[in-house]
C-alpha cells in the first residue's frame, strides 16, 4: 500500500497534530518553539529570524504561526533521529 506523502502528513482538526508524530512529543515541541520564537520577538526580532535560530531558512515573508510550525517539525524531527541514534 502506498500513501502519498500530502496525505500522511495531513492534520486531523481535533488536535492539529501532523499524523506522523507522536502527539505528545509535537506539544513539547510547540512549546518549545512559542518560547524560541517569543524571546526573538522580545528582542526585536522576525519571524525569519527565529526559523534562522534553529539552523533553518524562510524568506522574508514568513509569519509568525508559520515560524512556530517550522521549528516545532524541526525539534521533532531531530529529537526523533537522536533517539533512533541511541537506539
Amino acid at each position: 500500500m502506498i500513501v502519498d506523502f500530502e496525505a500522511a502528513s495531513t492534520r486531523t482538526i481535533e488536535d492539529m497534530t501532523p499524523a506522523h508524530i507522536n502527539p505528545i512529543q509535537w506539544q513539547q515541541a510547540l512549546g518549545l518553539a512559542r518560547q524560541i520564537s517569543a524571546r526573538v520577538f522580545r528582542d526585536g526580532g522576525l519571524a525569519s529570524d527565529a526559523v534562522a535560530a534553529v539552523g533553518l531558512k524562510a524568506g522574508k515573508d514568513v509569519t509568525w504561526d508559520k515560524a512556530v510550525e517550522l521549528i516545532a517539525s524541526e525539534l521533532s524531527r531531530t529529537r526523533t533521529a537522536s533517539r533512533k541514534a541511541a537506539a
